[in-house]
């Protein structure tokens, strides 16, 4: 052996990751690789091209960049000491992103074509490049379920936003208002205790008051309905010598010409103004109370759902996971999403489920992906149905859009990771890889049907105490 393999063998020796592996082994591999340098900013192995060598980093500096959809970012790096590249069983074909020498960089490399060899001559060395296989995809799984979450979860806060933007709006407006109706049915009512009105008078007043509570179906009135009916109030007030700005809110109660009429035949001018100021002014309070009660509803539900998503007031613990309320949450939560394309998301989901064992932020990770992805899919007013049904020990989740369709020759990739026909800047390419993973991990599968006009996503989840293996911690998963 001559100097130059001795003095490489020591190179190795002194190599952080593979040192320990006996001098043989790194004899085979001072003998068999090449060595290199790489300059600063050099492509080590773009995104697009298959990974053809293990590089052994000597001194120096890669760093790996995935654009996820939100531009490109430093994901991994490695430095002197440690491997990168191909390993030893490793079903790495491409990388997910381009691999750059941060500053100049020493290595040997090892290609492809010579891993079987490797294998055979180098068992130490193997064993340590397997653990460092299995340790990468850990953390490229658990960095891409990172990216995924934080993807949702933009799309969970702007939907969320939208959503409650419109109530807590309606809430504040009608606030402003029920304030104004409270001061004027105030200043009425003192009027009225000041007019001394009859027994008589009291007693049509009330009858009126009656006719109003009742009448809550006029708020379904159309608007063009509501404005043939202010013409005619204002018409009537007009006849009586009142003042026309009450039409509108005496047009927003039950209260019919006839009504109006019988309360005239009591009261007279000013009296009956104060008495009808009073009316509309308590009874639109009362309508903006409602709305607030319905909008304060409106948000308690988005609350509610946002929470129940995203299991924020839980400990990410292995437990029982209702498969609906996770399906009814996601839906509220992406309605804002779906008006905005006019698709109408349907749900079929039968009662008492039996749950599923598992971890409910993750599982709720699956129908968020799938229905985000059919609202997607979907044409301008077209449906997305979710149905969910017990089938012997499983639950079946199917998701449908009425789309164009995944394309033949595409199907079998839609599950890869970063794959995606989405532009640059849309999609990352993880979403279905990481539903896939998460199915998996909890000893469920997914499966996908797709023709012109209907594809379907369908998942099955063992219910809780049929799983067939333990089901897998994310931060524990591991993949090729």
């Amino acid at each position: 052996m001559n100097m130059r393999s001795e003095e490489m063998i020591d190179l190795l020796a002194s190599h952080r990751t593979i040192g320990r592996a006996p001098r043989e082994e790194l004899a085979w591999i001072a003998h068999n690789g090449t060595r290199r340098q790489f300059r600063q900013g050099e492509i080590v192995c773009p995104h697009t091209e298959m990974v053809e060598n293990l590089h052994i980093l000597l001194t120096g500096h890669f760093c790996i960049y995935i654009n996820r959809g939100t531009g490109l970012r430093k994901e991994m790096e490695w430095y002197g000491g440690d491997v990168w590249g191909i390993l030893p069983y490793s079903r790495m074909t491409t990388p997910p992103g381009d691999t750059l020498a941060e500053e100049p960089t020493d290595v040997i490399t090892i290609s492809r074509s010579q891993l079987p060899d490797l294998i055979r001559n180098c068992h130490e060395v193997t064993s340590i490049l397997v653990h460092i296989m299995t340790d990468r995809a850990r953390r490229f799984t658990s960095s891409g379920l990172r990216d995924e979450k934080m993807r949702s979860l933009g799309k969970l806060a702007a939907g969320f936003a939208h959503e409650v933007n419109n109530p807590a709006s309606a809430a504040l407006r009608d606030a402003k208002s029920l304030a104004d109706a409270l001061a004027t049915a105030d200043e009425a009512a003192r009027e009225l205790c000041a007019s001394g009105l009859t027994t008589v008078q009291l007693a049509e007043l009330d009858i009126l008051c009656e006719v109003c509570k009742r009448g809550a179906a006029h708020q379904e009135m159309s608007g063009l309905e509501l404005a043939d009916r202010e013409d005619t109030i204002t018409d009537w007030l007009r006849d009586h010598d009142l003042t026309e700005d009450l039409a509108e809110e005496l047009a927003r109660l039950s209260a019919t010409i006839e009504d109006l009429d019988r309360l005239a035949r009591t009261l007279k001018g000013d009296t009956l103004g104060v008495a009808l100021r009073w009316i509309a002014g308590t009874f639109t309070g009362r309508s903006l109370v409602a709305n607030i009660e319905r909008a304060a509803k409106r948000i308690h539900t988005l609350v509610a759902a946002a929470k129940g998503f995203t299991h924020m007031d839980r400990a990410p613990d292995l437990e029982s996971v209702e498969i609906a309320p996770g399906i009814t949450d996601t839906v509220a939560l992406l309605g804002g999403r779906a008006r905005a394309k006019s698709v109408t998301v349907m749900m079929d989901l039968q009662e008492n489920l039996p749950p599923v064992r598992g971890y409910a932020a993750e599982i709720n990770q699956i129908w968020m992906n799938l229905i985000d992805n059919a609202i997607d899919a979907s044409p301008e007013q077209g449906q997305v149905t979710v149905s969910a049904m017990l089938d012997g020990a499983n639950v079946i989740v199917n998701v449908v859009d009425n789309g164009s369709g995944i394309p033949h020759d595409i199907r079998e990739s839609i599950f890869d990771p970063f794959f995606t026909t989405k532009p640059v800047g849309e999609g990352s390419g993880l979403g279905l890889d990481i539903v896939r993973r998460v199915v998996h991990w909890h000893n469920g599968e997914i499966t996908v049907d797709s023709q012109p006009g209907r594809t379907e996503f369908k998942v099955r989840l063992p219910v809780a105490g049929a799983e067939k293996g333990p089901v897998t911690s994310p931060a524990r998963s591991t993949g090729g």
